[in-house]
């Protein structure tokens, strides 16, 4: 029988096309990938993506042409599995990893628990510490059972040499995900932190921490901020720092912001691995700036922060034939591309009903009813 192909093209959201490829069964076909690049075809991370797909699915299939600007993908059957190892490689933080995994674990024939190596903190990828404390707490809205749900930072790993690991438990939905009311973010109460540091001082943690409070301690009273410091074996192979920040609200949402700063790759010294001779952002600006984009998340509103509406929206949409209502601030341009591929592969559309007066959207949409299909198979 001949499969049929969603045609695409571009590297543009390869992850988030691979993710609702794989929920909704779609055989894709992805041309051009970055064909007018001085460097054309997938990125590393890319194909590292393609490689963890293969492990926790069967019977998918990847076919990548030799100058890797076109690919082929026939998902299979999400499987999940224990002790499963997976090298994220060093282009892209976990996070970058952890985002689809979570949602892919869920509908897997078995719960999912996937050892991860590679940079757990970096300022492009979401941190570990943000994952733990605010991504995980999103999929209890939609009725994720919490018992195997869990993320362990064995050891940290800052960029560009990495080092880190993590373990991630993932139980899987029995049925099917539960459709949410989730419109009032209510009042921040308390705001919870912790601050990540590796092959510096540990001094470098009580700076951000100084700092940050101080432009904290004018709003509430109620402010924690703890340190991890790694030395020793759990410490990675380079320089690096970073702080993630959570603010709790009334009626239980946690809005975060985080950020990290390491040394960038040595290009022009091969025999270095990482350039020591740039200055580093100081750790008590890094406090501030981190503390001053939390704020910034708080004051645009919705129920979680603009890093995690793309999770949202796709989580709504895999919610059974029924209503879900959210709130959310300002639609960052990724959240949009979200919504577009959420029709496209889901054929689920948002209503999305701006509100002039709190400054934010209210999102609704009816969900495609995604079912756990691999568990009716075994």
């Amino acid at each position: 029988m001949k499969t049929s192909y969603m045609k695409l093209r571009g590297s543009q959201y390869l992850r988030l096309r691979l993710l609702l490829a794989t929920l909704s069964s779609t055989p894709i076909l992805v041309e051009d990938i970055r064909s007018d690049s001085s460097s054309p075809g997938l990125r590393p991370h890319e194909v590292s993506f393609l490689r963890l797909l293969e492990k926790i699915s069967d019977d998918c299939t990847v076919e990548i042409n030799d100058t890797g600007t076109k690919l082929r993908y026939r998902p299979g059957v999400l499987m999940g599995g224990k002790n499963l190892v997976h090298d994220c490689g060093l282009s892209r933080a976990i996070g970058y990893f952890m985002e689809p995994l979570i949602v892919l674990g869920l509908f897997g024939k078995r719960p999912l628990s996937i050892r991860l190596k590679g940079i757990t903190n970096d300022s492009k990828d979401l941190s570990v510490d943000t994952f733990r404390t605010t991504t995980l707490h999103i999929l209890k809205q939609f009725g994720v059972p919490i018992d195997g749900l869990e993320l362990k930072i064995e050891s940290r790993g800052a960029a560009p040499l990495g080092g880190g690991e993590v373990v991630l438990g993932v139980p899987i939905v029995p049925n099917s995900l539960t459709a949410t009311l989730w419109i009032d973010e209510g009042m921040v109460k308390r705001i919870r932190g912790v601050t990540s540091s590796t092959r510096v001082s540990p001094q470098f943690g009580n700076r951000m921490i100084f700092s940050a409070r101080g432009i904290f301690n004018r709003l509430l009273p109620d402010v924690h901020i703890f340190t991890d410091h790694r030395s020793g074996q759990s410490c990675g192979r380079s320089p690096g720092y970073g702080i993630s920040l959570v603010a709790e609200t009334t009626t239980g949402c946690l809005i975060s912001a985080d950020m990290a700063v390491s040394y960038p790759k040595a290009e022009e010294d091969a025999s270095m691995k990482y350039d020591e001779k740039l200055e580093l952002l100081p750790p008590e600006d890094l406090g501030t700036q981190v503390a001053s984009m939390l704020l910034g998340e708080i004051e645009a509103g919705g129920v979680v922060d603009s890093s995690h509406q793309g999770l949202l929206f796709l989580l709504c949409a895999l919610c059974p034939p029924d209503v879900s209502k959210v709130r959310v601030g300002k639609l960052t341009p990724y959240s949009i591309a979200v919504l577009r591929n959420i029709r496209d592969f889901l054929g689920v559309k948002f209503v999305i009903k701006p509100e002039a007066a709190m400054n934010t959207v209210i999102l609704k949409c009816v969900g495609c009813g995604l079912k756990n299909n691999a568990r009716t198979i075994s």
